[in-house]
């Protein structure tokens, strides 16, 4: 059966307080519907199938915020104890978060502090001692594990090593997760399928409760029973820089109940840290036996710390959930986020190998649909190749004799689809940086691609590599990124029209897989662009760049849409969180300990974190059952505005543009506008406006008038759900060059005259294509209010330069064209409306095989002729330019 949900659907929103438990079921499952209209005048909705009797509460219980209130009304104590009031329990917060032990103490011992502030607390000891109080998470343990190497000392005994493994209960962790009041309203008990359409026959698939492999797993459990999908994340990383070569293994987990925008907020703690595994260097071991013990010492050390899920995944367990019902949960592992090298630790196999499939180790640069390894029939190879047999598939699978898998034993599980898409280093790092920008380099050469970054025109938000790209030697994800919003614009001309389709492949596929929401559309282009570049890919060999595709990080594109189909989008696994996790979970927490024996100093100190953000959530609930709070709205940026934006907003359709408050260059003669901002025909441009929207305006305008001038609008797009959940915050800048002072201490800064697109004489509603006439791309030269001596009018203008209408794209780029419009060999300026500014968008010129050496970041607008449409600017406009709906 199908229902009916928002564009923002989510099986969060739903009722939560039944009278009485029998109807407790039917009533979690009740949604809220809410009909949003569209300009076209059609509604945005999508229809939902539920899972049956999945995810029943079986009684009602209290919350871990709710039992700790009843137990503090019980004891009469006040809601900032064990703190004396609110101001001390904020001392405490800060000093907590931002001194260390030897500083605590100084600074309780200063006379002010003492003699002024008066906390109840006198030194560092009896802090702690407070804070021990508050309640925190699941607690440490620490196992010893006694490794035996096969090298000899001198006496010719064995050598050995002692390892620590600090572990919590994984299943304490999903109470904790599953439990948690602050993620009430991002929490989902029950698998659900999502569609476009009435008849659902277009899916959608965003979140992991929409995907295949919750639903496909429910059958296999109880009715009525709910599945808490655990997802598992480990990374080795480094502590120190310059001291030494510490390291810690951390290991993390999650549960796909919580949806993914909350998950990969790092301060939500929805992803927490679960243990830490042995990092050692195994001196033990001959150099040859080494790699094999440490496969086996981490499967050893990560069934320790998982054991207790066999048990909780085969009978289930009682847990008070987010909405203070009681739920049998199954804790059950699904998905694993690692780097390859740990995907093939995980999987048991070599490195050569792939860990999710059985492709031959030579033949992963071909797209071929090899077998899925499977966790039954590898598990049968390991256990004959320990009982002393030879079996065939050993070798042939690339496997390693890892006798006892940390996943062996776990119900529910297969470990070789539960490795999802690392969009981090298997796209944007690998195949695009590695591969991608090598092969171009190589082609192009160096100073023909730096010369092209250092004339990239600039655009709100867009990294300028004023150097090029040649001299850096150490590159972070955000500049990848940064990278890919340009690169198929900036090779065109410069590689060979084969060269430029493969790359236009890669970036499609790098974009699609990028999307929050996916449909069947989205994800045949993901499969049309891996179909695209092996189809062309020859080329660089023909050109001498490879001589072989026998990539793995290449190869695993292929298993990108399989993973989406079963875990939902990639975005809610990649590495980047964990790698971000790293900072707050591993290396602040050894930056905190005295650097010896430095694990059990880090759990302590992330205890006490923990148990001050368990308090600040406590006190939050608190607040919000006790009084209504205002709502407040965030917003995706592209950052760096520089003005105070205290303003009305101009209010269009469903695109909202905003103005300063107060025009920061009051009164600027045309003559300026004229000579700074380019806008050669402003006055008869203002005067063809006039007559148009102001008939009954008789003051002829001149030289004479002056106008309010803005440095930029302020463009808030309505959230698109394949791209963010957030409104949009975009940015047109209007503002002149600016010279360095006389005495050289304030620097210049070059003028930036931003592009948009524009609906022609229309208020700007959200675009969902660009197959649509009227919208046309023009440079926004001014921003300005109407004199008050030509009438009142409250709507903001603009004059911009127009460019033609969208050409068809380019055969090998896939990039629609453009170029100046011109009227009289003038350039075709009009005032229009700040409303009809749809969005800013990016031009990029066509440069040629080789770059106009004249030409700068500062001058190629006013210098070039002819410009693609960079619909890789943003996933926005990609969205919008290859009609993703």
């Amino acid at each position: 059966m199908l229902g009916e949900i928002t564009d923002s659907f989510s099986p969060l929103r739903r009722t939560h307080s039944p009278p009485d438990l029998d109807d407790a079921a039917s009533k979690i499952r009740r949604v809220t519907v809410e009909e949003v209209k569209d300009e076209d005048g059609t509604y945005n909705r999508r229809f939902f199938e539920s899972y049956p009797n999945a995810g029943r509460p079986i009684d009602e219980g209290k919350t871990v915020f709710e039992s700790y209130c009843q137990h503090k009304e019980d004891e009469g104590e006040d809601v900032w104890a064990p703190f004396a009031d609110e101001e001390e329990w904020g001392l405490a917060e800060w000093m907590i978060k931002n001194l260390g032990q030897t500083r605590t103490d100084e600074y309780l011992k200063l006379p002010i502090t003492k003699n002024r502030t008066k906390p109840s607390f006198h030194n560092n000891r009896t802090f702690l001692k407070r804070v021990d109080e508050l309640p925190h998470g699941a607690s440490w343990s620490c196992k010893k594990v006694m490794v035996q190497g096969n090298r000899e000392d001198e006496d010719g005994q064995s050598l050995s090593e002692e390892v620590e493994i600090w572990m919590r209960d994984p299943v304490e962790c999903v109470k904790d997760l599953i439990g948690n009041p602050s993620f009430k309203n991002h929490m989902a008990y029950a698998p659900s399928r999502a569609y476009k359409d009435k008849g659902g026959s277009e899916r959608l698939i965003d979140d992991m409760w929409t995907a295949d492999w919750w639903w496909d797993k429910q059958k296999e459990l109880p009715e009525g029973a709910t599945l808490a999908p655990i997802i598992l994340a480990s990374d080795k990383t480094l502590l120190s820089q310059f001291r030494g070569d510490k390291s810690a293994w951390p290991v993390y987990l999650s549960i796909g109940n919580i949806a993914k925008e909350k998950r990969r907020q790092t301060s939500a703690r929805a992803t927490i840290l679960i243990g830490y595994l042995p990092a050692t260097k195994l001196d033990c071991f001959t150099s040859d036996a080494r790699s094999l013990a440490g496969y086996r010492l981490f499967h050893h050390c990560l069934s320790l710390l998982l054991e207790p899920l066999i048990a909780a995944g085969r009978d289930g367990v009682e847990m008070v959930c987010a909405d203070s019902f009681i739920r049998r949960v199954y804790p059950i592992l699904a998905a694993y986020v690692a780097d390859f090298p740990e995907q093939c630790l995980v999987a048991c196999c070599k490195e050569n190998r792939c860990p999710k499939c059985l492709v031959a180790a030579d033949e992963r640069g071909n797209p071929l649909n090899s077998l899925m390894r499977d966790p039954e029939s590898t598990k049968e190879t390991l256990e004959r190749r320990r009982n002393g047999q030879h079996p065939v598939e050993f070798d042939e699978d690339g496997l390693r004799a890892v006798y006892r898998p940390f996943w062996a034993n776990l119900p529910h599980t297969n470990i070789f689809t539960a490795f999802t898409p690392d969009l981090l280093h298997q796209l944007h790092k690998g195949v695009f940086k590695d591969h991608l920008v090598k092969w171009c380099l190589d082609i192009a050469g160096e100073d023909e691609i730096d010369a092209r970054f250092k004339a990239m025109p600039d655009y709100p938000g867009l990294r300028h590599f004023k150097k090029g790209i040649s001299s850096v030697k150490q590159w972070t994800g955000t500049e990848h990124k940064e990278m890919q919003r340009i690169f198929v614009a900036l090779i065109a001309g410069a590689v060979p029209s084969r060269v430029v389709v493969v790359a236009r492949a890669i970036l499609d596929f790098c974009y699609y897989a990028q999307l929050h929401t996916h449909t069947s559309e989205s994800l045949d282009g993901l499969e049309n662009a891996l179909t695209v570049f092996h189809a062309h890919k020859d080329v660089l060999k023909e050109l001498d760049v490879r001589d072989h595709f026998n990539i793995p990080k290449l190869h695993q594109l292929s298993h990108y849409i399989q993973s989406i189909k079963l875990f939902g989008a990639a975005d809610g696994f990649n590495t980047e969180l964990p790698e971000r996790l790293h900072i707050d979970f591993a290396k602040e927490a050894y930056r905190a300990s005295n650097k010896r024996d430095y694990e059990e100093q880090m759990v302590l100190w992330l205890q006490r974190q923990e148990a001050i953000f368990w308090r600040v959530s406590y006190l939050e609930w608190v607040a919000e059952h006790g009084a209504q709070t205002e709502h407040q709205y965030g917003y995706d940026s592209d950052s760096d505005a520089e003005e105070d934006f205290d303003f009305v907003p101009v209010v269009s359709q469903d695109i909202v543009h905003v103005l300063a408050k107060t025009p920061p260059h009051p009164r600027q003669s045309i003559q300026h506008l004229e000579t700074m901002h380019g806008a050669i025909d402003f006055l008869p441009a203002f005067k063809s406006f006039l007559r148009n929207y102001v008939p009954h305006n008789h003051i002829v305008p001149g030289y004479q008038d002056r106008f309010d001038v803005f440095r930029q609008a302020v463009i808030i797009i309505p959230p698109n759900p394949r791209v963010s959940e957030l409104p949009k915050r975009l940015r047109v800048r209007a503002t002149p060059e600016v010279l360095p002072s006389p005495s050289g201490r304030k620097p210049g800064s070059p003028a930036r005259f931003d592009m948009a697109l524009l609906t022609d004489g229309v208020r700007a509603s959200k675009l969902y294509t660009l197959e649509v006439i009227a919208v046309q791309v023009a440079q926004v030269r001014v921003i300005f209010t109407l004199p008050r001596q030509f009438g009142s009018y409250s709507r903001p203008l603009a004059y911009v330069e127009w460019f033609t209408p969208f050409r068809e794209p380019d055969q090998f780029s896939g990039l629609r064209q453009v170029s100046r419009s011109t009227r009289h060999l003038r350039r075709n300026g009009a005032v229009v409306h700040v409303d009809e500014l749809v969005r800013p968008c990016h031009l990029v010129p066509k440069m040629g095989q080789k770059v106009d050496p004249s030409w700068t970041s500062a001058n190629v607008y006013e210098m070039a002729s002819n410009f693609y449409f960079n619909e890789f600017i943003d996933l926005d406009t990609f969205c919008v330019s290859s009609a993703i709906t």
